[in-house]
């Protein structure tokens, strides 16, 4: 991975949308609900007061509305801090 984050930041991969029909009336994706899963393929080092949990490979749960959306070579991650991750999956 080209992109490195810096001190208790974590890039994640969302989870892919799902696929959703009401009645063979196929749901555009600007209306889609945003996957709050997905899974961690960077972190940073931390920092002296908070050392890093997660790791890379680890599935997670985190906020609606956390971290800051990127596309990188086509692909979009999400940049956030360690604390805006609610759970480890598995």
């Amino acid at each position: 991975m080209k992109i490195r984050p810096l001190a208790d930041r974590v890039l994640i991969e969302p989870a892919a949308a799902e696929e959703k029909t009401i009645g063979g009336i196929i749901i555009p994706d600007t209306a889609k609900e945003k996957p709050m899963k997905g899974k961690v393929v960077a972190v940073g080092n931390g920092t002296k007061d908070d050392e890093m949990i997660v790791k890379e490979g680890d599935t997670v749960l985190y906020g609606k509305y956390s971290g800051t959306e990127l596309e990188f070579e086509g692909e979009k991650f999400l940049v956030m801090r360690q604390s805006d991750i609610l759970a480890i999956i598995g």
